[in-house]
């Protein structure tokens, strides 16, 4: 499987209708929430697991380029070859390769060309590991050599030879060397270097569950034997990493060790080598006459091939109040004279789950190690970060934490440091569950599993470029949410959400958001423009142990509270929301907290957890449907908006109604089950009065029914199923027929999304989402004998790159684009939101 960068081509399968130009606009996914996930190479280029995917951003334009397909299972670690330390030559070359490893034990390599923008699957290593991969690690013995080394949950660490070819054309060689069994607690660590002072002689350090650092040398062949064990940690060991070697004045070549644990603590180990020849028996003697705290300092001696080398504390690095996850040497610098000459600067990078990241460096006095910079917030409101890296230039760094999130920060200090946090692409770490355009399409609502709704909309820079980007999280919340639907017609935003309770919510648009989309859509005018309607509510707050977002009103939000000033410190204690209007994409900090949309209402009646909603195109009804196994329990409820109260409930179902859509005209409501109906319901509204009857109920599949979406242009739709069969429907004379079925598809249909190209021709686009993660295009004509006749084409089957790698949730095509283009929005349970522009030929 291979692809570039920006668009691709999706060509109609035989017998199709032409081709359409396809164009990945947008990606948003969150980071999978596990230490070693995230890697930064020396192209730039950042790699991340988003569930089963693999993506790839450049954090200079805060986008996520692609997501890779290809693993069966949560990605758990990726890795790039060349790393940041390897030989200047290899870093510059044409080709990078990049190694990705799952919970299922599976790592597979990808050949990258970071210039053109392509990449593509090259092999999955063969004899990998029976448990999930826990971290990956490689080194370059020569420029056309390199060592990889992975552990796994199963208590193995494998070793692998790489050759490069010679030829551009052919693929790397793959060879296992060396299986190192660990025993039952297995190794989570690996770092991979090369010893000073010999060629080929290799030091593999691993840490895990044991408390212990075990070192092993090894040689060009690639076997490794066990030389000594470091003791220190009083908790697991969750990071190492070794430096290039550095030269002392006085010619000492050693190189460092850093490692991390669960104990809060950051070692650094120093490995010098000895001038002396080994001597097996003296060396035996001197441990053991050796009792004093020297020993306990300088520590063992590795013996490797013919050298040995000393092994000392260098030092004892507190000032984490929590696990460190990550810790990572500077990345080396050249010498201003030699460009591929680099040195090793002494700089380390950690990370921890209390929230911050910090630097340390010895002194340059003293030499003693300190904390020079700390960045993040340390707070127990929220968990921290799971790991930290360099940029290669080492002005940039970069954190990943709990939240699926990212933090980036830049140095942009000139002859001091001022380390400024940047933008990130951002995205979902839960299964994204429904989506929905703004009414008039200007932004993008999505709801997840991971109990948040986010927006993301285009950001138009003063250069007049957009680039889409996370503005708003409206709501965060206790359960996961399964549904919205965004308020139509005139006034303010709202919208309706509902999650694993029993309770709908509403939501309205505070002013600091709408002064904020007006800037992201007209960055020239700004935000000083009077809106159509008045808003008196500037943002929200969170509350500290309810599910509520409570408002914060324009009069009141520059008053202080007259909190306790203790309050911080209190388990209970929430920080205050500052909703400004914002000139630029928020960062992380600010969307967790400042961008909250404040709740107006709730609706009860519903018996168990909510599983759809939709709203009708004049804003004046919302229908909302509940996990049911029973008639009772499976009637649709519809609410008048603005009042928020009952007006109807529409029994029909036996099961779970899995998704409800309004016709065009709002004359008539579709509903599809999990008991393979549908229903199709008059409703018709005079005054105060609504007037609901049932018009057909019908057993339209074989399986569940996932799916339904109207034909914007007439009294049609169609049904998709798991029976992997979509069914054009037509309404003449108060009866409901088939119109046709469409071929089989390759997997059950899950998604489905109709939208209208030509009124006068009656001819649409039907967008159908599988349950592989696949999207498929088909082109829909009505013809002149009646509504119940529809013909269907093939118009386009997505590539892989450009689609899902888990089941497709919901797809939704962006209103008002009946031009040369159209944009379709899709989510899926593979953490992802995606907008695609489809160019119609």
């Amino acid at each position: 499987m291979s692809g570039r960068g920006g668009g691709e081509s999706a060509t109609a399968p035989p017998g199709g209708a032409g081709s359409v130009d396809v164009k990945s606009v947008f990606i948003g996914a969150g980071c999978n929430r596990i230490v070693n996930n995230v890697s930064w190479g020396p192209s730039g280029l950042v790699s991340f697991g988003a569930q089963n995917a693999v993506a790839l951003f450049h954090p200079q334009s805060a986008q996520i380029l692609t997501t890779l397909p290809g693993h069966k299972a949560a990605v758990n670690c990726t890795w790039w070859l060349p790393s940041k330390k390897d030989p200047y030559e290899v870093q510059n070359a044409e080709k990078h390769y990049l190694l990705s490893g799952n919970a299922d034990g599976v790592i597979l390599i990808w050949e990258v060309h970071p210039a053109e923008r392509k990449w593509r699957r090259v092999l999955q290593i063969p004899e990998s590991h029976k448990k999930g991969v826990t971290c990956i690690t490689s080194t370059f013995i020569s420029l056309d050599v390199a060592f990889i080394a992975s552990t796994s949950s199963d208590g193995m660490v494998l070793v692998w030879k790489m050759v490069l070819p010679a030829d551009k054309a052919e693929d790397c060689g793959l060879t296992c060397v060396e299986r190192i069994p660990v025993g039952s607690k297995p190794m989570v660590a690996l770092s991979l270097a090369k010893l000073p002072g010999q060629e080929g002689t290799l030091v593999l350090a691993m840490g895990g569950l044991d408390h212990k650092i075990h070192l092993y040398c090894g040689d060009s062949t690639g076997k490794f034997l066990q030389s000594c064990t470091l003791k220190g940690h009083t908790d697991w060991i969750r990071s190492l990493d070794f430096s290039l070697p550095v030269h002392s004045k006085s010619g000492e070549s050693s190189i460092f060790l850093v490692s991390s644990s669960q104990d809060k603590n950051i070692r650094i180990w120093k490995i010098s080598l000895l001038t002396s020849p080994v001597n097996h028996n003296s060396q035996h003697k001197e441990r053991k006459d050796e009792k004093g705290l020297a020993s306990y300092i300088e520590g063992p001696k590795l013996v490797a091939g013919s050298f040995s080398y000393q092994i000392s504390l260098e030092s004892l690095l507190i000032g984490h109040e929590d696990w460190v996850y990550s810790v990572e040497w500077h990345p080396p610098l050249p010498v201003s004279t030699n460009v591929t000459e680099r040195c090793q600067p002494l700089s380390i990078l950690s990370a921890s789950m209390d929230k911050t990241m910090m630097i340390w460096r010895p002194e340059k006095t003293t030499g003693i190690w300190v904390n020079a910079v700390t960045v993040g917030e340390l707070s127990h409101c929220a968990l921290g970060f799971y790991g930290g890296h360099w940029g290669p230039l080492g002005d940039s760094i970069l954190a990943h934490g709990y939240g699926g999130s990212f933090h980036l920060w830049r140095d942009a200090g000139c002859g001091f440091e001022n380390w400024l946090p940047q933008k990130v692409p951002s995205g979902h770490f839960g299964a994204v569950s429904d989506i929905s355009w703004a009414r008039s399409g200007e932004y993008l609502l999505s709801v997840s599993h991971d109990q948040t709704a986010r927006i993301f909309a285009p950001w138009i820079d003063e250069a007049c470029q957009a680039s889409w980007h996370e503005i708003a999280r409206p709501q965060v919340h206790g359960h996961d949410i399964n549904c919205l639907a965004i308020i139509e017609g005139k006034g303010n935003h709202h919208y309706v959400s509902g999650a694993d309770e029993k309770v709908a919510r509403v939501f309205e648009a505070p002013l600091s958001f709408l002064k904020s989309l007006k800037y992201a859509n007209f960055p020239k005018a700004g935000s000083s423009e009077d809106l159509p309607y008045d808003v008196l509510i500037l943002g929200a707050n969170m509350s500290a142990l309810g599910l509520s977002q409570r408002p914060i009103y324009v009069q009141a939000s520059n008053n202080t509270s007259d909190g306790s000033p203790n309050a911080a410190d209190s388990l209970e204690y929430v920080p205050d929301a500052v909703p400004t209007v914002l000139t630029e994409p928020p960062v992380e900090d600010q969307l967790a907290w400042h961008t909250l949309w404040p709740e107006s209402h709730k609706l009860y009646g519903h018996g168990n957890e909510l599983v759809s909603l939709c709203c009708d195109h004049a804003g004046r009804l919302v229908a909302s449907s509940c996990k049911a196994q029973s008639a009772p329990v499976a009637e649709i409820w519809l609410w008048e908006v603005g009042s928020w109260r009952a007006v109807g409930r529409l029994p029909s179902h036996s099961l779970t109604v899995t998704q409800m859509e309004f016709s065009p005209d709002d004359s008539l409501l579709l509903a599809v089950s999990r008991d393979r109906h549908f229903s199709v319901f008059s409703i018709e509204k005079s005054g105060c009065e609504l007037d609901c009857r049932l018009l057909a109920r019908q057993e339209a599949h074989k399986r569940i029914i996932w799916a339904c979406s109207w034909n914007p242009f007439g009294h049609q739709f169609a049904t998709g199923s798991r029976d992997k069969t979509v069914k054009l429907w037509a309404i003449a004379g108060g009866a409901v027929r088939l119109a046709l079925t469409l071929p089989p598809f390759g997997s059950g249909v899950t998604a489905l999304s109709w939208a209208g190209r030509n009124r006068s021709l009656n001819h649409g686009l039907l967008a159908v989402g599988l349950e592989s993660g696949l999207i498929e295009l088909w082109s829909l004509t009505g013809g002149s004998g009646g509504p119940a006749v529809i013909s269907a084409q093939p118009t386009a089957r997505l590539d892989p790159l450009l689609c899902h790698v888990s089941t497709v949730n919901r797809l939704h095509w962006r209103e008002d684009d009946h031009g040369p283009t159209a944009q379709l929005a899709s989510c899926g349970a593979d953490n992802c939101v995606r907008v695609l522009e489809f160019s119609l030929r």
